[in-house]
């Protein structure tokens, strides 16, 4: 099985050695095409007015100076040749894609890009806390990421959904579990603007998250949720974002 992986954290994010571990484990035809640099947040821009430049790192190993979604079109319909890749890995992100974040993240980005090219793809991302930010439990997200990916390509991915992979913020033996959960909602105060001045007293401004306003219960059957109890959330996203109760009202009142 042929494997193309991806992140939006760089080609030399440590959570990109860690997917391609997951993805030795799984075949011995791997790939990497990954961004030059961090590509946090971009969502699923594509470069349409700038070059996209390549960089061959080591055998197998591309970078591009590029989002997630540029390095899964060049991986998928250059880099790789004749033969498509069977399998995305997007990931792991350092950091949890949950709620909201999955219209933001790059590392999403790469796994739908996979799903629109008809391909099997995952989003796999590594929840972190206040104590393991400067070392995430990355082992964790080894130990249970290939048979995670066994056990849905065993039930067989849809074509037009992707697979959102959640590690929890704990310890192997600490995982309580698995859970297929649907994305949660946070309330409406979690991004913030922290305003600030350089050494010249000009302002400028950082987009963050409002801690307080992540302390709320989380919805149970949530990704949320189950991070918060400590197990794995895989959460089947649909790239039709069609409001089908919403489009039947519509239908009735737009005649």
């Amino acid at each position: 099985m042929r494997i193309l992986c991806t992140n939006d954290d760089g080609i030399h994010a440590p959570g990109l050695q860690i997917v391609e571990q997951i993805a030795n484990a799984l075949s011995d035809d791997v790939w990497v095409v990954a961004p030059e640099l961090d590509q946090s947040g971009v969502s699923h821009s594509l470069s349409l007015n700038d070059p996209l430049r390549l960089r061959e790192v080591s055998e197998r190993h591309f970078a591009v100076r590029g989002t997630p979604t540029d390095c899964v079109i060049m991986g998928a319909r250059h880099i790789l040749g004749e033969k498509l890749p069977e399998l995305v890995l997007s990931g792991v992100n350092k950091g949890r894609n949950v709620a909201e974040d999955v219209v933001y993240s790059g590392t999403i980005a790469g796994a739908l890009e996979g799903t629109i090219l008809g391909l099997p793809s995952f989003a796999l991302s590594l929840e972190f806390s206040f104590e393991t930010r400067s070392n995430p439990n990355w082992e964790t997200a080894l130990q249970f990421g290939p048979q995670v990916i066994r056990d849905v390509m065993k039930a067989g991915v849809p074509k037009n959904t992707v697979i959102n992979v959640n590690f929890p913020s704990c310890a192997p033996d600490q995982v309580a579990g698995v859970k297929v959960t649907r994305q949660g909602k946070r309330n409406l105060g979690f991004l913030k603007v922290d305003r600030r001045h350089d050494g010249r007293g000009n302002p400028y401004f950082w987009i963050g998250f409002e801690k307080l306003a992540m302390v709320d219960t989380p919805a149970e059957g949530t990704d949320l949720a189950a991070l918060a109890a400590n197990y794995i959330s895989v959460t089947p996203l649909r790239l039709d974002r069609t409001d089908d109760a919403f489009s039947e009202k519509l239908t009735a009142t737009l005649k």
